[in-house]
């Protein structure tokens, strides 16, 4: 099974564990059987709306496997980023939730709420009520020369009733606005998959995500294993497209995939094979003899086209062509 050889699941949370306040289908069953297979668990989380300890709540209310020491946040790493770029004691503006701000307090930062109060640093996460005036008063100060850190730039977060803007929107109304980029403290940023596997001393940690741009992409940055769960963001469309620096070494429809034997992908003389899928390339164009409906078909795609162009800056998306060609091995 796929979990095999691995020491600790890096797990996302949004899209992956839950969405909104319900448990994502097969998600809770998998994560509690990583104990019997000797692997420990972390959950990484970009949102910085709550406290390890309310996150860990959350969990355990959906019967999952959790306490606030395995919850490792971007709220944490931005305020930790923000004490290494400003002295003890500076006034800094929050844009986010009441557990950012004790997480900045705890650095030793005077918190002010306005830009008049001259503050040298902003910093911006995630929280519901964040509204246009906050957006604002972050424009101002930024304007007036204090330093930018994000929490994180996830452009959408799924939610029970859909996908909707993520901290990322946010950030990029205010970088509309003042024609600036902020600091990036969480995924897709290595340090809090580092910090996790470090804390469990894990030497062969797998990172699951729904999302390319942070998830796998923060995976991929620290050294580690990724593979891409498609009960969120990302589709095997995206996947396909993904540009090289966020492709997964594997890809899975729901948790209950890591306890399954993952497929050969397999170099023939017609394209590659995945389980009774086949995937060739020619020019722009990726054939693909195998149901549409079937994860293998999409896996030998993928495997077919990042072979044929292993070094792509920007997402790509190819033609896809289904047929049902039975081609023999020659």
């Amino acid at each position: 099974m796929l979990i095999s050889g691995f020491d600790a699941l890096l797990s996302d949370l949004d899209g992956v564990v839950y969405a909104g306040n319900g448990a994502i289908p097969k998600a809770i069953d998998a994560l509690k059987r990583l104990d019997e297979n000797s692997v420990a668990l972390a959950y990484i989380t970009n949102n910085a709306s709550r406290s390890p300890g309310a996150v860990a709540q959350h969990l355990i209310q959906l019967g999952a496997p959790a306490s606030a020491e395995q919850v490792f946040g971007s709220a944490d790493a931005g305020a930790e980023l923000l004490a290494q770029k400003l002295p003890h004691g500076s006034r800094v503006l929050v844009v986010g939730s009441s557990y950012l701000r004790d997480c900045v307090s705890s650095f030793g930062m005077q918190i002010v709420a306005s830009h008049l109060d001259k503050p040298v640093g902003v910093i911006q996460g995630f929280d519901p009520s964040i509204g246009w005036q906050d957006l604002a008063e972050a424009a101002y100060a930024i304007h007036g020369g204090a330093i930018w850190i994000a929490t994180n730039t996830d452009r959408t977060i799924p939610r029970a009733e859909g996908i909707a803007p993520g901290n990322g929107s946010l950030v990029e109304a205010v970088s509309a606005a003042t024609n600036t980029e902020p600091l990036v403290a969480g995924k897709p940023e290595p340090l809090l998959f580092r910090r996790a596997a470090e804390t469990f001393e894990a030497t062969h940690p797998l990172v699951v995500g729904d999302r390319l741009d942070t998830d796998i992409l923060g995976g991929n940055k620290a050294g580690y294993s990724t593979v891409l769960v498609l009960t969120g963001v990302d589709s095997v469309h995206s996947a396909l497209a993904a540009r090289s620096a966020e492709r997964p070494d594997y890809i899975i429809n729901d948790l209950s995939g890591l306890y399954e034997t993952y497929p050969i992908i397999e170099v023939t003389g017609f394209g590659i094979r995945c389980g009774s899928a086949l995937a060739s390339v020619k020019d722009g164009t990726i054939t693909i003899v195998g149901d549409e409906s079937d994860l293998d078909a999409w896996r030998a795609a993928c495997s077919a086209w990042w072979l044929a162009h292993p070094h792509q800056d920007t997402a790509v998306q190819p033609t896809v062509v289904f047929s049902q060609t039975v081609l023999t091995t020659p």
